[in-house]
Parts: structure tokens; sequence; C-alpha cells
């Protein structure tokens, strides 16, 4: 392993969507263990110094690969294609018409304190996740590489929804 490896040649992976993620948790704890500082304690100041660097790459690859949406944003990258997550807010009428409705209803179940509606908009967002997951595994596979960043954008739309769900939650359980 060298610190020029893109995370998915660290952990000797191809470089597609779909990651065996019990692999490469085994793959991860393998590669800790043969570059993690502790073990260079005694090694010169140099060889910490690439240990500790190796380690903060593995721990960085680990970290975007384990992360189907970290996943899904690298292989954009390693493709040169930018999501454009802070400048491009276009997203499809219906799409945006979902997500206010969805907003308003997290709003009067918190406000009613109403777990049951929580739940069943977690369980709604869950769902609509794994259909965009499916869809940006396909667009992925087939290079499709402007309708993945669109996907994308719209997965990190649900994820800050998801976010909000669970702060909810944690405001009625308080």
């Amino acid at each position: 392993m060298n610190l020029n490896e893109n995370h998915f040649q660290i952990f000797g992976v191809p470089a597609r969507f779909e990651v065996d993620l019990s692999a490469l948790e085994a793959r991860y704890r393998e590669l800790q263990r043969e570059v993690h500082p502790d073990r260079f304690a005694g090694a010169s100041q140099a060889e910490q110094r690439v240990s500790m660097q190796l380690s903060t790459r593995v721990n960085e690859a680990y970290q975007t690969l384990k992360s189907p949406l970290r996943r899904a944003a690298y292989l954009l990258h390693l493709q040169g294609v930018d999501p454009e997550f802070e400048t491009n807010t276009a997203m499809p009428a219906e799409f945006l018409a979902e997500q206010m409705e969805r907003r308003e209803e997290l709003e009067a179940a918190v406000a009613a304190s109403d777990w049951q509606r929580l739940i069943a908009l977690s369980s709604d967002l869950g769902m609509d996740q794994d259909a965009l997951f499916a869809r940006i595994e396909r667009q992925l596979e087939a290079g499709d590489w402007k309708e993945a960043a669109a996907t994308l954008r719209q997965l990190k739309f649900l994820e800050k929804f998801g976010e909000d769900i669970a702060s909810a939650e944690e405001r009625l359980d308080a």
C-alpha cells in the first residue's frame, strides 16, 4: 500500500458502487494492524510519520467506502465529476414537492409528539433512499455520470432530512 493509491486500491476491491461491507471491515482491521502508529513507536521519525500518514489514509478510505453516499461521491470524483452539492440546487419539481410535504409532516409530528408518524416518516425515507441507491448504482455502472451526480444530490437532500428526523426524535426523547 502507498499514499498514491485510491481508496478502492488501498482495500484491494473493484472501483464500483457495490461493496462487500463485511469484507471491507475485515480488510480494514488487517490494514490497521499493519500500519497503526503503535507498531512503529520504536521506529525512526520518518517511519513513524509514514505510519501515521498510512493509518490516516486507511481510516479515510474506510469511512468513504463504508458509506454508500460517500462511496458514490468518491466514484464520481474518480471520474472527474463534481456533484456540485453547493452550487447546483436544481431538482425535479416532483421530488421537491414531496420533500416539502415531508417537512410539513415532520413539523406536525413533532408538534403532536407523534412517535408513530416519526417512525413512518423514517421508514418511508429509508425506502426512498434504497430506491435512489439502486438507481445511482445503475447510473454509475453505465457511466452516466451526469445523472448519477443528480441522483447523488437528491440522496444528499434525503440524508439531511434523515438527520432532521433523528434530531426531532432526540428532542421528543428529552
